[in-house]
């Protein structure tokens, strides 16, 4: 087969040159250093595979199998390689790779391709391309699978362009029918990439080739369409699916009802489950779990315990995820006991708790000010065989810095970094926040060094709790000077930054300024909230300025705010 693109020739001439003889020259892998227990191989014309169960396993037997005579076909040693992949074990299976070609063992297409699918799971498409030279080389004939996994690769290297002019090649050069695999490698990887309309046009494409796209391409499609709030066109597309005979599954109508759930969409969320049920798709705890997510969200727990009931009135037994939604529902609106009782109860119904079950209790302890109960059901997670998550002790820490135990969250930090937690940006903004509530400003600002020098960089939250902890903490002039810094550090302030600075003005009589900066404010794009005009005319009355508080209680009102 010949081709005659830049692109797929790239490969040839390096392996020309010498430049990639060994493209694992990269890697530092222990493939020579394995260790083994003494164990015994009977080399028979069949070889037993199923003595592998681990990678060392799986290289004892390569170096029986190349000592073999007659020595195994390529077949079996591909299948070999096949089997370490499937392990995970993409250097190992690469170091294989490497060894029989330059022990004289002859590898196939089907071998090459496992070498280029391991470099492309590497983040390594480049060394898989100088691969692809070898196929020229031995007059190989470059099928679908070597080219939908190339495109995988580049997918995965985040070459969304390149994936999809490769792609584009195949079709207008003809170098081989793309097939359903192709097809969803294109389709996941421009959707996962944020591509979703190019991945929803490329279907239509695709309806005109000889290989249709079938579900699983749609359900790529729709599902993304959903996450990126395009539900309307997701139902569009969900009828031309069922149009085409493309009949959807029960993961179709899971992710439009949770596009649906997201934008309170109840009506229509009926109408798709008894479309469901007339087409005989019947709901599972996933769809369940989505519509009892939603309503604990929406604070609708009793709408939420209604939907546990039917799950169990169908023998649809509810999970851990069902009762976490729960939990978090239960804390959301200050039933904590029934999240407590719930918990307990899980065991007995044969569940299992999960670091997110205690992680949503201990933020409702925290919430409803009990946090010395927050603290020791904190204490007990390691002895519950879990372990502690970044989310778990952000949450303990915003609980302890909320009751004013500053030391404690301190405390708490440092045993976060102990055990090897690796602090997030909300990590430091929820210390930083409780340092600047507590007004230990001094603290704070060091704080917010150690920050940058873990290569944290400080976003608009973390300059929003400065200034207002400075603002609460009489500094207003500081606070205006890094106010009117941020412009500087890329920023924009947000509707809670203006808000906090405008607050501070009034409260210092300095009424005419920050009326000025609420038309400066909404100049820059960034629209006044009803707190922002009610801070401004509640400062105007104050001062007896009836009429132009007036004025702007109306402009308020026109803009819908109460």
């Amino acid at each position: 087969m010949r081709v005659s693109t830049a692109l797929l020739r790239r490969g040839f001439a390096a392996e020309k040159r010498g430049t990639v003889t060994s493209p694992l020259s990269f890697l530092s892998s222990p493939f020579h250093n394995l260790t083994h227990k003494n164990r015994h191989f009977s080399p028979k014309p069949r070889i037993d595979f199923s003595c592998i169960h681990e990678v060392d396993d799986a290289v004892f037997l390569f170096r029986e199998m190349v000592r073999m005579r007659p020595q195994p076909s390529v077949v079996q040693f591909t299948k070999l390689l096949s089997i370490i992949v499937k392990m995970k074990q993409y250097r190992v299976a690469l170091n294989v790779f490497d060894e029989m070609r330059q022990s004289g063992i002859p590898v196939n297409e089907y071998t090459m391709t496992i070498a280029i699918n391991c470099y492309c799971l590497l983040n390594r498409v480049d060394f898989g391309f100088a691969i692809l030279g070898s196929f020229f080389k031995c007059s190989y004939e470059v099928d679908v699978t070597t080219f939908t996994t190339l495109i995988k690769g580049l997918f995965l290297d985040d070459k969304v362009v390149e994936a999809e002019k490769l792609f584009k090649k195949l079709l207008t050069l003809k170098l081989c029918e793309p097939n359903e695999v192709t097809i969803l490698t294109v389709i996941n990887g421009l959707c996962k990439a944020g591509h979703t309309l190019t991945a929803y046009d490329l279907l239509g494409l695709f309806e005109k080739t000889s290989c249709k796209p079938d579900v699983y391409s749609y359900n790529t499609v729709i599902d993304s369409l959903c996450k990126d709030r395009m539900v309307d066109d997701a139902l569009q597309l969900l009828a031309k699916m069922i149009d085409k005979g493309i009949s959807p599954d029960i993961v179709t109508y899971n992710s439009v009802v949770q596009g649906l759930c997201n934008f309170g969409r109840w009506k229509d969320v009926k109408d798709l489950i008894t479309e469901m049920v007339d087409h005989k798709i019947y709901l599972d705890v996933f769809t369940f779990n989505i519509l009892v997510d939603t309503f604990c969200k929406e604070g609708l727990v009793k709408e939420a315990e209604d939907i546990v009931e039917i799950m169990m009135q169908i023998n649809v037994a509810p999970n851990t995820v069902t009762c976490n939604a729960l939990i978090d529902g239960y804390c959301l609106v200050g039933q904590i006991d029934k999240a407590r009782k719930l918990l307990d109860s899980m065991p007995g119904r044969g569940l299992k708790p999960c670091i997110i079950s205690y992680t949503s209790l201990i933020n409702g302890y925290c919430k409803k000010g009990k946090v010395e109960k927050a603290w020791r059901l904190f204490l007990g997670v390691p002895h519950r065989g879990l372990e502690y998550t970044v989310v778990t002790y952000n949450t303990m820490l915003h609980g302890l810095f909320g009751a004013g135990r500053c030391a404690d969250g301190l405390k708490l930090f440092q045993d976060m970094q102990a055990h090897q937690v690796i602090p997030d940006l909300v990590t430091y903004n929820t210390i930083l926040h409780g340092l600047c509530v507590n007004k230990r400003i001094v603290e704070a600002i060091s704080f917010l060094h150690i920050m940058e020098q873990k290569g944290f960089k400080p976003n608009i939250i973390t300059y929003g709790i400065f200034i207002h902890g400075l603002c609460n903490d009489g500094k207003l002039e500081i606070a205006r000077n890094l106010f009117n810094s941020l412009s500087s550090k890329g920023l924009q302030p947000d509707v809670q930054i203006y808000t906090t600075i405008i607050s501070s003005l009034c409260r210092e009589g300095l009424v005419e300024e920050a009326k000025s900066l609420l038309i400066e404010m909404d100049k820059s794009g960034c629209a006044p909230n009803s707190m922002t005009y009610d801070v401004i005319i509640k400062a105007l009355l104050n001062r007896n300025e009836l009429s132009e508080a007036k004025t702007f209680l109306d402009e308020m009102c026109r803009r819908g705010l109460t």
